[in-house]
């Protein structure tokens, strides 16, 4: 294998340590940069949303659900007292079901995340090189000539492909040429942080929340910090908040001003003024040079969507990079990246900045969030690579839309099902169709009501890489199998319905769904011809 790396990730956030991971996890190899010299500390936005739990899951990165805290209740206290006022759920509350395993939002702060995707990384023999800046780079039909600083000294490096993951003053998509438009609000201004304090008659099982928007502050306990560690974020219109942020004493002094009780301030650990950006690309790339995360959109704080949907490009992008850098498919499948993303950012930011508004017009701070944020209804039915045999064109692009489980289409998540019995195939532990689903390969589910009914379609998978492909066949709970010869890659009995609930399916059906290698419905179709169209879209020339 070629020893220089094809791909450059530039920046290591959540966005560009997902995206490597999900390379590497491809077999691509990938040199990760970021120009701090030290790893990020900080809070910063720590909501994870259900649909980024089940990529982790699909990473095989379970410490993010098994950390995570759930958000806790929000106590809001009258002005001027610590008498409470009422408490509320930031989050509709939700059980795990069948399809939805992770049901409940978490709260991880970034720092930590950014630590558990490190060592992720580190599996791979693959490390952040901290304090090394991309100054430039130039592009070609071959590839990349980046031009990287460390300690004063340039590097020349060539390499295949760049990945902007450098936040919205990153200079990937300067150098892009890349637009940015959008607002910055100015009516939307706060300083937040992290903070070890303690105060009387503050518990650490609630969320604090003083004032409202125009004078006020939270605090929200984390041990993550410290066993006396608080994320707080205070709004004042009426302060120099730039001058607030620059100094300890002041930062103390403000917060003491705000909540009535007798606060004993430790240490404040790191702090950020921060105002509403709301700005997005108008393309995700250019040539070999792509952008994820914040360098494509950047988003107000209400919705908690930021990060997670910088995670979400990074998924959507890292297998089909792996496909045309593996020679497995054509570099025109690069293009469906900024396609499938760019309608789900615009309508993100449309949703989120509405949010923004109604904080402002009603002064709530504590305004449940609804289950759209849960992001488990985004989609790509709209995307010309999904293929669906039984949806009915023309409808409107919808593609930020609630879960609506009574329908399935190409484009849509694919849905969980547990309890799983192996009847055939080769050695597996799997026992629930998410265990099945990883980011190298394609998986096609064959629902049929004996093995036999699956046999043309399997024989069409023939065709296709096997590393790039995996088989299942699922058949319904009333079959009387114990032992099945099938050239599938597992045999599955549905033994308590939940798969043939959750796809829709009836017993005496067979159907394929062709699940992609980011947890997407690539395909719905009847058989082995809608198979291979859909791979035809996918894969260069078989």
């Amino acid at each position: 294998m070629n020893s220089t790396p094809p791909v450059l990730v530039v920046g290591a956030g959540p966005a560009g340590l997902v995206t490597a991971l999900t390379l590497l996890q491809n077999g691509i190899p990938v040199r990760i940069i970021d120009k701090d010299p030290n790893p990020r500390i900080g809070q910063r936005g720590p909501g994870i949303w259900p649909r980024s739990l089940e990529l982790f899951n699909f990473l095989n990165v379970p410490e993010v659900n098994d950390l995570g805290k759930r958000f806790s209740a929000v106590r809001s206290y009258k002005s001027g007292t610590l008498e409470s006022g009422t408490d509320s759920l930031m989050v509709p509350h939700s059980e795990p079901t069948p399809a939805i395993p992770f049901h409940t939002p978490k709260l991880m702060g970034q720092q930590l995340l950014d630590v558990i995707l490190r060592r992720h990384l580190e599996k791979f023999s693959c490390s952040v090189e901290m304090g090394t800046e991309l100054r430039s780079f130039e592009q070609s039909d071959e590839g990349v000539t980046a031009v990287l600083a460390k300690n004063g000294t340039l590097e020349t490096f060539n390499t295949k492909w760049v990945i902007g993951a450098d936040g919205a003053k990153g200079i990937v998509r300067k150098q892009l040429g890349l637009t940015f438009l959008g607002e910055t609000r100015d009516d939307v201004r706060m300083v937040m942080g992290d903070i070890r304090l303690h105060g009387v008659g503050l518990d650490r099982a609630h969320w604090h929340r003083f004032g409202n928007l125009k004078r006020g502050a939270s605090l929200r306990p984390t041990d993550e910090i410290a066993e006396d560690g608080w994320q707080f974020i205070v709004f004042d219109g009426d302060i120099d908040l730039t001058k607030l942020a620059q100094s300890e004493e002041l930062i103390f002094e403000t917060i003491a001003s705000l909540i009535p009780t007798e606060i004993t301030f430790n240490k404040l650990v790191w702090v950020s003024e921060f105002r509403a950006n709301i700005r997005m690309v108008n393309k995700f790339s250019e040539g070999r040079g792509f952008v994820v995360g914040d360098a494509a959109h950047v988003h107000s704080p209400t919705g908690g969507q930021g990060l997670n949907s910088g995670i979400q490009d990074a998924f959507n992008l890292g297998w089909k990079l792996a496909l045309v850098e593996k020679g497995f498919a054509d570099k025109s499948l690069l293009e469906t990246y900024n396609a499938e993303r760019l309608p789900v950012i615009s309508e993100m930011l449309e949703m989120t900045t509405t949010i923004l508004n109604q904080f402002l017009k009603t002064n709530d701070l504590t305004a449940r969030r609804g289950p759209i944020l849960f992001m488990l209804g985004i989609n790509c039915r709209f995307s010309n690579i999904v293929l669906d045999e039984f949806a009915i064109p023309g409808k409107p692009i919808n593609a930020y839309g609630a879960l609506d489980e009574a329908n399935l289409e190409a484009g849509d998540r694919a849905p969980d099902a547990p309890n799983m019995l192996q009847v055939g195939g080769g050695e597996s532990d799997a026992k629930t169709l998410f265990s099945l689903y990883r980011p190298w390969y394609h998986t096609v589910l064959v629902f049929a009501p004996s093995p036999a009914d699956a046999t043309p379609v399997l024989g069409a998978l023939d065709a296709y890489e096997k590393s790039a492909v995996r088989s299942a066949v699922v058949l319904p709970s009333s079959a009387s199998v114990t032992s099945v010869a099938s050239s599938a890659d597992l045999v599955l009995v549905d033994q308590e319905g939940h798969a043939y609930s959750a796809y829709l399916m009836e017993a005496g059906q067979t159907k394929v769904f062709v699940i992609r290698p980011d947890g997407v419905v690539g395909a719905i179709v009847r058989g082995a011809e809608g198979v291979k169209k859909y791979f035809s879209g996918i894969f260069s020339e078989v």
